[in-house]
């Protein structure tokens, strides 16, 4: 059977963990032992990463029994078990560390996504993502934005132009860095030009940019821009971006900080699956 790539992952996170054996449950858990499990936030959350934290344990044992009552993209309150598992209390043990280090990294994205998606609500504006994501976790992380109300932008290199600060010096300016990119890049991809100020706004105008992207702008530029959002987007400053008027702010905080939602998994002789 050929593995997918997130398999593949998977495999790699779980080998990372356990080396050449998992000493402590080999040593104390019997073999023949099964147990029950559950796993629940301590604190509000929006759900991500079940597929994750699914596979996990069906990479160790494809037997194991995992019931989710929660679509992805949920808003869970503290407590609440969002994931049952019955089966062999070694695997459960063993793979309970990375499984939650995927589940909660998720989470953590999908929830920040929502609380500045929900800050934005109502001005029209969406909220991007970035390439600013945890390397190999692209897909996953990009779901998990999804999950929490915000949209995906360019997933990778190949997927759009995007001409930065480093391209326009090493093209001799904005007019012939599009250029280039009109002469060489797709027509169906639409180009877009990171500026610094109003000044190469009019220039990457000029030039026929498709898109304009604002770094570091102040409110009062982007009111007057009425183009894509600022360099550092907080939660607290998410609301006032939006009602400059810009269509997009682009935020990698999304990816690159989201805080891990406190999860834990706890096992039980009372729980019935």
């Amino acid at each position: 059977m050929t593995l997918t790539f997130e398999d593949k992952l998977f495999r790699l996170a779980l080998s990372e963990d356990i080396g050449s054996g998992d000493v402590t449950t080999l040593s104390v858990i019997p073999a023949g032992q099964k147990g029950r499990a559950v796993v629940f936030g301590r604190e509000p959350f929006v759900l991500s990463g079940s597929k994750p934290f699914r596979r996990i344990f069906e990479l160790l044992d494809p037997e194991i029994r995992i019931e989710c009552p929660f679509p992805d993209g949920d808003r869970i309150a503290p407590k609440v078990p969002v994931f049952r598992i019955e089966g062999w209390v070694r695997t459960l043990l063993t793979g309970e560390r990375t499984a939650l280090n995927f589940a909660q990294r998720l989470c953590g994205i999908a929830t920040l996504t929502w609380k500045m998606a929900d800050a934005i609500a109502g001005t029209g504006c969406r909220l991007l993502d970035t390439r600013k994501t945890t390397p190999l976790w692209r897909s996953l992380e990009k779901e998990a934005v999804r999950h929490g109300g915000g949209t995906n932008h360019r997933f990778g290199l190949a997927d759009g132009v995007l001409i930065k600060d480093n391209h326009i010096a090493a093209a001799g300016g904005i007019k012939e860095a599009v250029r280039r990119a009109r002469e060489g890049a797709p027509h169906t991809l639409r180009i877009e030009v990171e500026v610094e100020n109003l000044d190469e706004l009019d220039q990457a105008i000029a030039a026929g940019a498709d898109i304009v992207l604002l770094d570091n702008f102040s409110l009062d530029l982007l009111r007057s821009a009425a183009a894509i959002g600022k360099g550092r987007v907080t939660l607290e400053t998410v609301r006032a971006i939006a009602e400059t008027g810009v269509d997009f702010v682009s935020c990698g905080a999304l990816t690159h900080s989201a805080r891990a939602i406190d999860l834990t998994m706890e096992f039980s002789t009372s729980m019935n699956l």
